[in-house]
């Protein structure tokens, strides 16, 4: 498949660059009202929210799906990768779209730049609905203290090389990817051929394997190193926005125990909801995290009329 087609595909959805944090991004978008971001995980592109996006942007908000530094359609830069910098990146995407702040959804490294933002860009995020994305402080606590998640991660020390995981990725046009996906699913169905083309030909648009992997080394080379420290710290207090997690059951790369604790970290209402799926939650069962984010979104117009804040916490 050609990349411009997989990236850019017709669709009811409009696509266009953005200009923000010194890089330009592209995102698609659809609908009318109140945003919400989309934001992905590894491996994949904006186009993993096509499901979402229709069923959000018909109930009356502008729904809007970015592919992040270094992925797709957006800049590639040879630098940047750290959380802090990636959620200046769509910070400034939102103030790009003319919008005063977002609804913040995101899947895998989508969903810890939700978090970082919370930190980091507090006033441009409305709420945040994390998939298979525990806050990263829980992540690292995770990774350090226990050997069931660091074997289930057991990908990311390969990616610390250099070079050989570029050339594994682009060998036979990207049929790792599709390897990976199909690997870290419980219901491979929705990984159709159509769909595992469009990734795949994503991916393989040099150097998307390259600076996509550049996220994992960041993560993992700064555990020890100041920048990483400087990190933590900026993210070690409770953010006081309402939090929606979305978990797979049997998620075989994000084990259910490192989201313990979650929770301590959100001063304002916190749910969380699991469904029978992997690490795709939002490709494997669709209409399900459709239905949670409708519900989540109308939540929170309710919650905008109440007197006071209208928070729970839970």
């Amino acid at each position: 498949m050609d990349p411009d087609l997989a990236i850019r595909p017709p669709g009811p959805w409009f696509h266009r660059d953005v200009s923000a944090n010194g890089s330009r991004f592209h995102v698609a978008e659809l609908g009318e009202g109140p945003t919400v971001i989309f934001l992905h995980g590894f491996p994949t592109f904006w186009w993993t929210w096509r499901h979402a996006m229709a069923a959000v942007a018909a109930q009356g908000y502008r729904a809007v799906a970015m592919d992040l530094r270094g992925y797709a359609g957006s800049d590639h830069p040879p630098e940047g990768y750290d959380p802090t910098t990636l959620a200046a990146d769509v910070a400034g995407v939102i103030k790009g779209l003319g919008a005063d702040d977002a609804t913040v959804v995101g899947h895998g490294w989508g969903g810890i730049i939700g978090w970082t933002m919370c930190s980091t860009q507090p006033e441009m995020v409305r709420t945040l609905v994390t998939i298979s994305a525990p806050h990263p402080q829980r992540m690292r606590s995770a990774l350090l203290r226990s050997r069931s998640q660091r074997s289930a991660m057991g990908y990311l020390w390969g990616l610390q090389l250099p070079i050989s995981p570029e050339r594994s990725f682009m060998r036979n046009d990207g049929s790792r990817i599709t390897e990976l996906m199909r690997d870290w699913s419980l219901d491979t169905s929705w990984l159709d051929s159509d769909a595992a083309l469009r990734y795949q030909s994503a991916f393989t648009c040099w150097p998307t394997a390259h600076t996509a992997i550049e996220y994992h080394r960041w993560a993992m080379r700064s555990m020890f190193r100041t920048d990483g420290r400087r990190y933590m710290t900026s993210i070690e207090a409770p953010i006081t926005h309402d939090v929606l997690s979305i978990r797979g059951q049997q998620d075989p790369m994000v084990l259910e125990e490192s989201f313990d604790g979650d929770h301590t970290l959100v001063n304002g209402r916190y749910e969380s909801a699991s469904l029978p799926t992997g690490h795709f939650v939002h490709e494997e069962s669709p209409d399900n995290v459709s239905g949670l984010l409708i519900k989540w979104l109308a939540q929170e117009v309710s919650d905008s009329h109440l007197p006071g804040d209208g928070r729970a916490t839970n």
